[in-house]
């Protein structure tokens, strides 16, 4: 594993430039909600993973088993097939070397439905463009997005595609608008309830919301 310049990453040593929403937020990470910044933040160490757990008060997709027409292009582990309310959900955020662009951040979703769990993967990688980050979607990796990293009035953190593609060994594709989806995730925190919350929603033009999930959750690093 290298960070480039020869030199060795190794599990536990402190990330180099800080977690990817921090490399591209720059300086505005420093308007971030103090309990958002530290999310956002990470473990810290390579390898370190964060475990994040609550309940979203809706969370799925109404098109249900139709998205598995689209499994063969994208692979599993991106659409699910429920749409219920208070689903209990897991998500493990790890610190991890992904690939050529150095380290990247590697998530798992996983949500309770009452038939039994479905997943969600991806991972979030650094950007040569100054405020995004690569989304790579799915457990196949076949759906790349570029999001738009900004902080909200409040503090709170905004993730915002804006191009996406699809990629098939070296092809990458560009999607145009009518075949891609535009997703917008905000991590916040309820200082009432002194809670982590996160809103999600992925539309696509043609057939409207495709994903969603919105809840409150507590987190440990591990």
């Amino acid at each position: 594993m290298t960070r480039g310049r020869g030199e060795l990453l190794h599990a536990g040593d402190p990330v180099p430039g800080g977690s990817v929403f921090l490399q591209a937020l720059g300086d505005e990470a420093r308007k971030l909600h103090p309990e958002v910044l530290k999310y956002v933040a990470g473990g810290g160490t390579i390898g370190s993973t964060v475990v994040v757990e609550g309940e979203f008060t809706v969370a799925g997709s109404r098109y249900g088993r139709l998205n598995l027409l689209a499994r063969p292009f994208v692979g599993p582990d991106l659409f699910v097939t429920r749409y219920e309310r208070n689903v209990p959900f897991r998500v493990e955020n790890t610190i991890a070397v992904e690939d050529a662009a150095g380290l990247g951040l590697k998530s798992e979703r996983i949500f309770m439905f009452r038939p039994g769990p479905q997943r969600f993967a991806d991972v979030l990688l650094p950007s040569p463009r100054p405020g995004r980050l690569r989304n790579r979607v799915g457990a196949s990796r076949r759906v790349e997005l570029e999001l738009r990293c900004s902080v909200t009035e409040s503090g709170f953190l905004r993730l915002s595609s804006e191009r996406a593609w699809l990629l098939f060994g070296p092809l990458r594709i560009r999607l145009p608008a009518f075949a891609s989806v535009r997703a917008e995730v905000i991590d916040g925190f309820d200082d009432d309830a002194q809670r982590n919350t996160v809103r999600a929603e992925v539309r696509n033009p043609v057939l409207g919301t495709v994903l969603e999930y919105r809840g409150a959750f507590s987190r440990e690093v591990l």
